[in-house]
């Protein structure tokens, strides 16, 4: 059985998307199947891809979803073709989707009216022709199938788990790190995401407000309110070497996002042993588990007692590593690519 998968994103910026790719053949690489897996890029195969990568030549990225690939993937026998959130009609049932959230559709006053239409249009449309759909966290599943009655049935869950590269350093080499690149000294607050209305990253400035020491926003800087305080550091997008040490230096991770469908800053900040405090909306509570101090409010008066709480309490803070890095066990890239090919299975012999 030969098995195609969409990998343009494997090499994208940090973000889940590309994140999710990256992890997942991380994890096909440590599991032995009788599967052809082949990972389709759109041009030239990127010269640091370690794997069996295919180059398909397209004008645009939407041509290569829409047409150029999907044609590839009927030309050479392909069984299984996997991709994210759109489908091709030229694909319709071969394919697997991955779903990360419908966001889109429980918050659409969080994405602008383009991108939203596109979305609401275009995902329940792809759900119905493909043959199996994937997302990453049981909130998620039930979620999507809420939603686009289409997904009963055909939904699985595959979890995400942390960056097979991240490895942040000690507190003192983070610490040094942040100072000379970044001009960043002393204690900090730390929340990362592209600044949408989703994410919510006002109700941090406002909790954090008279705490005392700065709150570093990392991310690019995307649309909606901006948090432009005197307390509010804003680096932008980071590399990954900064990313890493900003997380390693951190007093407490804030996760304020109004939904999530994973929320794989809380895996990453349990690798840092940094606490995490998180909102309740969508996946997070889920993921979080009894790992992080998850709040059913969204009150920044609420939020502001909570981080001020946990600041003053050693102890706590010192139980709340331990149980990140507990938490964080139970989260495996071989285990989502396991449960993944046997989804390509299913679906390749479900085909005549």
């Amino acid at each position: 059985m030969r098995v195609a998968v969409d990998a343009r994103l494997l090499f994208g910026a940090f973000t889940g998307d590309s994140s999710y790719w990256k992890g997942l053949h991380h994890g096909l690489a440590q599991v032995e199947s009788p599967l052809e897996v082949l990972s389709c890029f759109r041009g030239s195969v990127p010269s640091t891809f370690k794997g069996t990568g295919i180059g398909i030549n397209a004008r645009t990225g939407r041509w290569f979803s829409l047409v150029a690939w999907p044609l590839w993937c009927r030309r050479n026998g392909i069984n299984v073709a996997h991709t994210q959130y759109n489908v091709s009609p030229l694909l319709g049932p071969r394919a697997v989707t991955t779903i990360h959230d419908v966001s889109f559709l429980i918050g659409p006053e969080w994405f602008r009216p383009r991108d939203r239409a596109l979305l609401q249009r275009g995902v329940p449309a792809s759900v119905a022709r493909a043959g199996a759909v994937i997302t990453v966290s049981e909130t998620s599943k039930g979620e999507i199938e809420h939603h686009i009655p289409a997904a009963r049935g055909k939904t699985h869950v595959t979890y995400n788990a942390l960056d097979p590269d991240f490895d942040p350093p000690k507190r003192t080499e983070a610490a040094q790190l942040l100072e000379r690149d970044l001009g960043l000294s002393g204690p900090f607050l730390l929340t990362v995401g592209t600044r949408w209305p989703r994410k919510n990253l006002k109700l941090a400035v406002e909790a954090t407000r008279g705490i005392g020491i700065p709150l570093v926003i990392a991310g690019k800087f995307g649309w909606g309110d901006e948090a432009k305080e005197p307390h509010v550091v804003l680096p932008g997008y980071v590399s990954a070497e900064l990313l890493q040490a900003l997380y390693a230096a951190a007093k407490v991770y804030l996760a304020p996002s109004l939904h999530e469908g994973f929320g794989i800053p809380l895996l990453e900040s349990w690798a840092a042993e940094t606490p995490v405090i998180c909102g309740s909306g969508g996946a997070l509570p889920e993921v979080a588990g009894d790992a992080a101090l998850v709040l059913s409010t969204y009150d920044p008066v609420d939020w502001h007692r909570e981080l001020r709480g946990l600041l003053a309490d050693s102890g706590k803070v010192e139980r709340m590593r331990v149980a990140g890095k507990e938490r964080l066990k139970r989260f495996s890239w071989k285990e989502t690519a396991r449960k993944t090919l046997e989804i390509y299975e299913l679906v390749g012999q479900s085909r005549p």
